[in-house]
């Protein structure tokens, strides 16, 4: 397939979201769609794939002009979307969701499951997955839920494959693998749009590149002939390591303890004691089943305690439950926006003033007067792009719902916040504004735990690490103990505590 898209241009009411974008992809070609959050990536890929028209522009492929694109339309085209956001029925099975909307029938016009289990289940054998066809889905794993998403795209032969962020809960392992199926598909003439801003990612699977920059296209060529500093200065205008002499790790820590642990045990964890005191910026850390992301959710009261302790500023947390957590003082930035961050149903205003709503709301109606004044303080405040407060949030790109996010707990003005992979799905440019943001609340005395694996961004916020090894704490490292083969080698157990 040989796609070309000229002159594109979207507007969603004020906002301008694309401004006369062209694009073209060759048979065989694995082609990196490069932006910030907002650029305009996604936009493009849902007018490919007819979720919306353009307001004006051509698409055309193989030298054929497409005229008005539905979904139904790419599909018969042979082209298939992987969103950023999955797009799974939780109480369906794996087999059910994959053949969704194109069913297999008998001759007696019933569903043939047989046929669609065998089917289903020879894609998911050779992505080298352990999920089972049969299995319902609520029961996965983000991450094998992310792997029926691919899955449902190989399905069916297609010719052109969009991938928004297909990595975003997988591991290296799963990366890997899901390269080498691409490099497989490559061969027999398939083409991928690929969206990542996960720069190696881009550089290790991609063959060409195209960069869009506030709706509008900036360059576009081999992905052999630029480096990851000449596209970080596309796309933002400047070199990562302009942004990185800007950005410079102060230490603001105190004496005073705001958070105490002692004793924690749960699912995935055992024995864990640290303190985290004000201004603090502490990170944990581990390999995938390190028990991170446990710990992360029992910290804040949505994973059960087997034995142990948390104090907040001196004051025994006794019901581990997410209300009491926030009513201590603790607020928190979870991963997988759209399954743990937002309601997508609601608008971008009612979603910023969930956090508020569940602490400090005593009225008996709801203040729109006030909702808006706590909207419009957190969008000057962070900087979210929007066309108007009462559209549902999933109009909002990804990096600005995680701006979202951070606004609410804002307004509840936490005294120690848990961020659990708070850059996730970030472009370069949003991840230095959100470490600004780290930095600041420190300044301001809060008390911070971040939960990452990503060593640059450790290497960029933290003033003291805490690595976590099968269930345990592996390792404490101070800032000026860190490095990246340290907290690797605790991370496997090669070295450490345990």
């Amino acid at each position: 397939m040989v796609l070309q898209l000229k002159k594109i241009s979207k507007n969603f009411d004020a906002v301008q979201a694309l401004d006369e974008v062209d694009f073209h992809i060759g048979k065989g070609e694995i082609h990196g769609l490069l932006g910030e959050n907002g650029a305009g990536k996604t936009t493009l890929m849902n007018i490919l794939a007819g979720t919306f028209p353009p307001n004006k522009g051509t698409i055309i492929i193989d030298g054929k002009v497409i005229e008005k694109m539905t979904p139904k339309k790419a599909m018969n085209l042979k082209i298939r979307f992987i969103h950023q956001e999955l797009n799974l029925c939780n109480d369906l099975k794996v087999y059910q969701n994959m053949f969704l909307g194109e069913e297999l029938y008998t001759k007696y016009h019933f569903v043939d499951e047989k046929s669609e289990i065998i089917r289903a289940q020879k894609v998911l054998d050779s992505m080298k997955s352990h999920i089972k066809a049969t299995d319902k889905v609520e029961s996965l794993a983000t991450a094998d839920k992310q792997l029926v998403e691919i899955a449902k795209s190989l399905l069916f032969n297609s010719e052109l494959i969009i991938m928004d962020e297909p990595t975003t809960a997988l591991n290296n392992t799963e990366i890997e693998e899901l390269f080498d199926i691409m490099r497989t598909l490559q061969k027999s003439g398939v083409s991928f749009i690929y969206i990542s801003h996960k720069m190696p990612e881009i550089f290790e699977i991609c063959n060409k590149y195209t960069v869009l920059r506030d709706g509008k296209f900036i360059a576009s060529g081999d992905i052999k002939d630029i480096d990851v500093h000449k596209a970080t200065n596309l796309l933002i205008g400047h070199s990562l390591l302009e942004i990185d002499e800007h950005f410079i790790k102060k230490s603001h820590q105190g004496p005073e303890v705001f958070l105490s642990v002692k004793g924690l045990s749960g699912k995935g964890f055992q024995d864990i004691s640290f303190d985290v005191h004000k201004g603090e910026v502490l990170i944990v850390t581990g390999l995938q089943g390190s028990g991170c992301a446990e710990l992360a959710m029992s910290l804040f009261g949505a994973g059960a305690i087997k034995e142990g302790t948390i104090m907040v500023k001196g004051q025994l947390m006794k019901n581990n439950n997410i209300k009491d957590a926030m009513k201590n003082g603790i607020g928190m930035i979870p991963k997988n926006r759209k399954e743990r961050g937002i309601l997508p149903d609601l608008s971008i205003k009612d979603n910023m003033s969930l956090a508020y709503y569940t602490v400090k709301h005593h009225k008996l109606f709801i203040d729109e007067k006030e909702e808006d004044e706590r909207f419009f303080r957190q969008q000057e405040k962070m900087n979210i792009k929007v066309g108007s407060q009462n559209n549902v949030i999933t109009s909002l790109s990804g990096g600005n719902q995680q701006k979202v996010i951070f606004g609410k707990w804002f307004e509840l003005d936490s005294d120690v916040m848990i961020m659990d992979n708070p850059t996730q799905g970030i472009d370069v440019g949003s991840k230095f504004s959100i470490y600004e943001i780290i930095a600041d609340l420190a300044k301001s005395g809060k008390a911070l735990i971040v939960f990452t694996n990503e060593y640059p961004e450790i290497h960029r916020i933290a003033d003291n690490i805490l690595v976590l090894y099968k269930g345990f704490i592996n390792g404490r490292l101070s800032r000026s103990e860190m490095s990246e083969i340290a907290i690797m080698e605790y991370s496997t157990g090669t070295r450490g505590e345990k």
